[in-house]
This record gives structure tokens, C-alpha cells and sequence, in this order.
């Protein structure tokens, strides 16, 4: 396994990360089995793992958690995780980036994680109702504290990146040190700001879901019947709906991919990794394994290099900074998702008194 700097923190990384969402209630519910996947993963060479406290409401933590018991495990993993969502109870004040709901959300964090820091702590997505100096100074307090070692942001737009970092340098506060985006074959549009934005200020990126929500994984082809009561599918049956202009786009684009992966003589989905993989603002992929079986066929895919070629071929597919479908789970701006936010009161909407 290659081994890349996250950013400026001097912390190297594996070029695979693994992603922990899909253990527990909402993946696999077998919390022995989950802990072997992670082993296995860390026994050949990924140091790198990936959760949040969101995941399965907590459970994918203390999976983690069991799977880092061993004092040495734990010390040779970087351990990620992240705040932002709800998680447990009700009410208000359960969430967001402020200085009140990450306090708590930390240590509810280590507790499950088991562990007495986290090396990689992330805002997980942007929180307009919170200052982000507010955000900042929280953050850099703690690793002052020393529970957490770096911190970063996921699924923030460019601007909010940039504003982050104008804040850090005006206020002498300490700065986000990573970025963790939503990056695939479909799914191209970080291309166009996110990842420049992050190799100016020098941050280690981290993406997730190389396999654009299981279209890269062969599972789902053109003119073929998608079960949508299983899986994702299951889960959010309008983005996998055949009839739908996106969908379609998205399964004609797979069907190219295809031909290319067959072609240069590797699977669909080492495909659709060595591509993330291969941009040079990309430090390191995460692989969301659900069982063993697929965690062996994505590490088969770790040798993969594309050639200039090959990368040339995928250009043409899916042009640079191209959005074939909104990636599930990204962030939406609230001046587009509120109405109210776009529109003057009706009163003042007239040009002329």
C-alpha cells in the first residue's frame, strides 16, 4: 500500500481509507464480522479508517472502537471520524458546529470509539447558523486539549473552504487541515474548485463514494431490471428509477465504463478507485466495504495505474468537472434549498414605487 502526507500535518496515510458507514444497523449488523473486515483491511497495510459519530447512530464507532481495542492497533491506525449530525436524544441543540454540541459530541465520540484521541476530527458539513470562528476556535482548543490531532472539513463548497481559512489567518486560529468530498467517474464536479481550493491552501483530500452509490460496481447495467426493494436501491428508489433522464445518463456513462475497464483488463470499480486515486489532489480513497468478499476485490484493484490514455478515454466519457447526478448525502446550499432566502418581501419586488 502507498502511503501519502494528509495535508500539512505530517501524518502519512494510506492511499485506501476505509469507510465504516456500512457497519452496523444500516450495512452489516454483525459486529464480529465487521471487526474481522476492519483487521483484514488493516492487516494489509490501509492505516487509515474512516467513521463518523452519525453512522448507525453511534454503532459504527463502537464497532471501530472493538476493532482498536489492542493498545498496538491502535497506535499504527489514523483515526478518523466526524460531528455536525444529530446523535441521540431529541431537542434542540444535538447538532451543527457550535462550541456547545462539539464539546459534548467529542467525548461521546471517544467514549465509543474507545480511545483517548482521534487523529483526524472532521466537520462533517457546513453550519451557517454557527459562526465558523466559533467552529474554529472549538477545534483548535481541542487540540490543544489533546483529544483530537488535526482537524478538517467534509463536503464544504470552495467558498466555504476559502472563508474558512481567511477566518483562521485573520483570528490566528488553527485551520482545517483536510477536506473530504464526494469524487467519482459520475460524479466530476470537485474538479472544477474543491480540489484546486484544497491544493492552494495545501489540505489533504479525502473522497467518498468512488463508486457513485453502487452505479461502479457492475451491479446496476443498462437495459437490466434493478431490484429496488434491496440495497440502496432500496433506500432511495427515485435515484436508481431507469425512466428518469439522470438515472439513464448515469447508466449509459457505466456502460462506456465498462468497456474501458475490460479493455485495459481490470474490474468496474478498480476502475472507477485508480481514477480518484489518480488526481494529484487526492491523498487518499475511501473503500466503504459491507462484507469481506468486497473488501478482497477492492484491494485486488490497488496495483491498477491508468495511463494518460486511459484517463484521456474517461475525459471523454464524463467530462472534467462534470456532475452526471447530485452525489447522495452532499451538501445543499440553504439559499437553494429555502425559498425565502432567494426572494424579496413581495412588497419590494417592484422596480418602480
Amino acid at each position: 500500500m502507498r502511503y501519502r502526507i494528509l495535508g500539512g500535518t505530517g501524518i502519512d496515510v494510506s492511499t485506501y481509507c476505509l469507510g465504516t458507514m456500512m457497519f452496523g444497523a444500516v450495512g452489516n449488523p454483525d459486529h464480529q464480522e465487521s471487526v474481522r473486515i476492519i483487521h483484514a483491511a488493516l492487516d494489509q497495510g490501509i492505516n487509515f479508517v474512516d467513521t463518523a459519530d452519525m453512522y448507525s447512530g453511534g454503532e459504527s464507532e463502537e464497532i471501530v472502537g472493538k476493532a482498536l481495542r489492542d493498545p498496538r492497533r491502535r497506535e499504527a491506525t489514523v483515526l478518523a471520524t466526524k460531528v455536525y449530525f444529530p446523535v441521540g436524544g431529541e431537542g434542540p441543540n444535538r447538532g451543527g458546529s457550535s462550541r456547545r454540541w462539539i464539546t459534548l459530541a467529542v467525548e461521546n465520540s471517544l467514549k465509543r470509539l474507545g480511545t483517548e484521541w482521534i487523529d483526524l476530527y472532521q466537520v462533517h458539513r457546513p453550519d451557517h447558523r454557527t459562526d465558523i470562528e466559533e467552529t474554529l476556535d472549538v477545534l483548535g482548543d481541542l487540540v490543544t486539549q489533546g483529544k483530537i490531532r488535526a482537524f478538517g472539513c467534509s463536503t464544504f463548497p470552495a467558498e466555504e473552504i476559502v472563508e474558512a481559512h481567511a477566518v483562521a489567518e485573520r483570528r490566528g486560529l488553527r485551520r482545517f487541515r483536510s477536506e473530504q468530498p464526494p469524487y467519482s467517474l459520475l460524479a466530476r464536479g470537485v474538479e472544477a474548485n474543491v480540489l484546486p481550493t484544497a491544493q492552494k491552501y495545501g489540505m489533504g483530500v479525502l473522497t467518498w463514494s468512488p463508486l457513485a452509490s453502487g452505479f461502479l460496481t457492475g451491479k446496476y447495467r443498462k437495459g437490466q431490471a434493478i431490484d429496488l426493494t434491496s440495497g440502496r436501491a432500496a433506500l432511495t428508489p427515485h435515484r436508481f428509477d431507469p425512466s428518469l433522464p439522470v438515472t439513464a445518463a448515469k447508466l449509459d456513462a457505466v456502460e462506456e465504463f465498462v468497456a474501458l475497464a475490460d479493455e485495459i483488463g481490470c474490474s468496474l470499480p478498480e476502475l472507477a478507485i485508480a481514477f480518484a486515486a489518480a488526481h494529484p489532489a487526492v491523498t487518499s480513497v475511501i473503500i466503504g466495504p459491507r462484507t469481506m468478499e468486497q473488501l478482497e476485490g477492492l484491494l485486488k484493484g490497488a496495483p491498477v495505474v491508468l495511463t494518460d490514455e486511459a484517463l484521456d478515454r474517461i475525459d471523454a466519457i464524463v467530462p472534467p468537472g462534470t456532475n452526471l447526478y447530485q452525489p447522495d448525502g452532499a451538501w445543499r446550499s440553504p439559499v437553494l434549498a429555502d425559498p425565502a432566502l432567494r426572494r424579496r418581501p413581495l412588497g419590494e419586488r417592484a422596480a418602480a414605487v
